[in-house]
């Protein structure tokens, strides 16, 4: 649902992040200030890709929708569209890697 409201413009991409751990293993429930921030996260939507400076054409992304990826501790812009879910907008050079 989050894509059809929200569509990135040139080379961002909306993610959205993997949710903390709130138990452990051995069914210890684990509090807020201890549970580790989570570096993954499900690509929802992409945009276009960046343009070209001399040609003008868009470059596509490395990235698809659907693709897990590995995030930076830090960065990407929040975003709330009224569900549950955390999502963010992260430009395609911030993104890490691809988890297969």
């Amino acid at each position: 649902m989050a894509s059809k409201r929200l569509i990135p413009l040139l080379d961002r991409v909306l993610v959205m992040r993997a949710e903390a751990l709130t138990k452990t293993k051995g069914g210890i429930v684990l509090p807020e200030k201890a549970q580790s921030k989570v570096l993954e996260g499900t690509i929802v939507a992409v945009g276009p890709g960046a343009r070209n400076a001399k040609t003008g054409q868009h470059v596509p992304l490395a990235v698809n929708v659907g693709e897990k990826v590995l995030l930076p501790e830090y960065g990407g812009t929040k975003v709330d569209l009224g569900d549950t879910k955390e999502y963010h907008l992260f430009r395609e050079a911030d993104i890490l890697a691809k988890i297969e």
